[in-house]
């Protein structure tokens, strides 16, 4: 699955780590593995891998890209 990223929120000091790593509004990621139980995800962002767990990307809104 492809998404981009369309709302974000900045007051959790997670959340600005996660903005310094590329994952910004308007990025475009794919989602390459999700775990078992769903957690943590792992997405292909800006030519790197990135693994997130659900409680981290709390606020983060995407959008499914064709």
């Amino acid at each position: 699955m492809r998404a981009r990223v369309i709302a974000m929120p900045t007051e959790s000091e997670v959340l600005l780590r996660i903005q310094e790593m590329g994952l910004t509004i308007g990025t475009t990621f794919r989602v390459v593995k999700v775990a078992p139980l769903g957690d943590p995800v792992e997405i292909d962002v800006r030519g790197y891998r990135l693994c997130l767990r659900k409680a981290e990307t709390k606020g983060i809104e995407v959008e499914r890209v064709p």
